[in-house]
């Protein structure tokens, strides 16, 4: 949690940390976006950061929490540019239409394969995270809207996330 700890990820003092976790084949979370306490900068939290991260270390494997919400855009890019780089879509079924819209990038950029479920717990439950979001398409009823496809979204709740993150079980 860069920002509460109030440092870059991307800086060199780090580096030992990703060789560490490079070399052990450890993956890393890392909460990206928003939070609620006032005095934890959000600079700490862009997408953008972990692209250099990667960039030295392009075997560290890095999970981007909550898709970098309300930074969607830069998380996507960054995972697509990545091969070890995935985000999670945990605690983003809170916000119906915000949700629509970072998976429908998730969609046009073709990275549902770097995507992992996540439920964001004890805040809330997997659950209500995979039915939030399976219903995403019902409020687009009557509009013109592209719809999420589903069945790469259930693709994502039954993958074996252990394996796609090199962790043997």
């Amino acid at each position: 949690m860069p920002m509460y700890a109030g440092f870059y990820p991307q800086d060199r003092q780090f580096d030992d940390l990703w060789a560490y976790a490079t070399r052990h084949n450890l993956p890393v979370l890392l909460h990206t976006g928003t939070t609620f306490i006032s005095q934890a900068p959000l600079e700490f939290t862009l997408p953008r950061h972990l692209d250099e991260v990667a960039t030295r270390f392009p075997e560290v494997r890095l999970i981007l929490a909550h898709l970098g919400h309300p930074y969607e855009g830069e998380c996507v890019a960054t995972i697509r540019k990545h091969r070890h780089i995935y985000a999670d879509c945990s605690a983003l079924h809170y916000r119906p239409f915000q949700n629509y819209h970072s998976l429908m990038l998730v969609q046009e950029y073709g990275v549902w394969h770097k995507l992992l479920l996540g439920s964001d717990y004890p805040f809330t439950t997997i659950d209500a995270s995979i039915d939030g979001m399976r219903h995403l398409n019902d409020m687009l009823e009557g509009t013109n809207l592209p719809r999420l496809n589903l069945d790469r979204m259930e693709e994502m709740f039954h993958r074996d996330s252990l394996s796609l993150l090199g962790i043997s079980a």
